[in-house]
């Protein structure tokens, strides 16, 4: 059986946001709900050798919407039964169901559910079911101006991108098993929690205490 995943070319990514803005323009979403959204993460800094002083600083971006997890946490803790998912892994939200409870946004590790204040209720990223579901990509694979978004069968992305499923800031992969795999900016293993960080952290931050 088909999963669906994403792949995202972190080494490509521009940071442009294309992606983001293409998926919030077609879902019509509200002001502060963002379904993909792009990551600036930044670190770095100057070093004294010897006579000198070196530059250290790097920056890469990486793009992220719902992940469609194998293990979706969102399915187990959602208590109105809001959430499903397909037999290709896509994992959808009933957003009629959702009771405000805010659970799946707690419990989400990359953060993919997102509430909307006025509303009173959640919403992620569909994969763009209708589209696929079309012989068609998802609207931000189509969007992207540098080629770093693609999606197809899980197994099939990683023949032709490789088997890396996480970067900086994003979590331990086994929690969830994400459908996602990634090719690193080359300066990724730098990241580290202590020397890089989230530059746009108030742009991409799901939760407004956090």
């Amino acid at each position: 059986m088909k999963r669906y995943a994403f792949y995202v070319d972190s080494s490509s990514c521009s940071g442009c946001k294309t992606c983001q803005v293409a998926c919030k323009d077609k879902n019509r979403l509200p002001t502060g709900v963002l379904w993909r959204r792009v990551y600036e993460i930044s670190g770095g800094g100057w070093e004294s050798r010897g006579h000198a002083w070196v530059s250290t600083v790097f920056a890469y971006n990486i793009s992220l919407a719902c992940n469609h997890c194998d293990r979706p946490i969102c399915v187990e803790v959602c208590p109105a039964g809001a959430y499903t998912k397909r037999p290709d892994g896509v994992v959808l939200q009933d957003s009629a169901k959702c009771i405000g409870c805010r659970y799946c946004t707690w419990a989400c590790p990359y953060g993919a559910p997102q509430y909307d204040e006025q509303a009173g209720r959640t919403s992620k990223c569909s994969f763009c079911v209708e589209n696929i579901d079309a012989g068609l990509p998802p609207t931000c694979v189509a969007a992207c101006p540098m080629r770093a978004l693609d999606f197809g069968d899980l197994a099939e992305l990683e023949a032709r991108y490789g088997q890396n499923y996480t970067v900086y800031p994003l979590p331990d992969p086994e929690l969830t098993k994400p459908s996602l795999v990634i090719t690193p900016h080359k300066d990724a293993s730098r990241a580290r929690h202590g020397s890089a960080c989230v530059a746009n952290w108030e742009e991409v931050r799901t939760q407004p205490d956090e």
